[in-house]
């Protein structure tokens, strides 16, 4: 079993910036892929970013450039620096971890106004 929190959404204008934080309830050093997703009001939730125990990274295109996602093992914890935010980046955005199930965190809401 692993809970997940994550925390560090808000509301900020465009261009603006934010971090989110996602702290596992256990040791995340073995944890393979570790990710961020987010769902916006009417559309399906949607993969943003990926890292794996190595520090690969992967990201979907509307994001690279701006956001960077990283993890670390000591805190338990995986980031999300979110960086020129624009109104479309408007979304609950889940924290995810894969072992041999899959682990949601509750979502923090993500705002940007124009």
């Amino acid at each position: 079993q692993v809970h997940l929190v994550e925390s560090g959404g808000g509301l900020v204008q465009a261009g603006g910036s934010l971090r989110l934080s996602c702290v596992a309830s256990r040791s995340i050093l073995g944890i393979f892929t570790m990710g961020w997703y987010r769902q916006a009001p009417g559309k399906q939730r949607e993969l943003v970013a990926v890292i794996t125990s190595g520090g690969n990274t992967n990201y979907t295109d509307s994001v690279k450039g701006r956001f960077a996602i990283s993890r670390d093992n000591a805190k338990n914890t995986m980031y999300l620096q979110m960086n020129s935010l624009k109104p479309e980046d408007t979304g609950v955005y889940y924290c995810n971890v894969r072992t041999t199930l899959t682990y949601w965190g509750q979502g923090t809401q993500v705002t940007v106004s124009s």
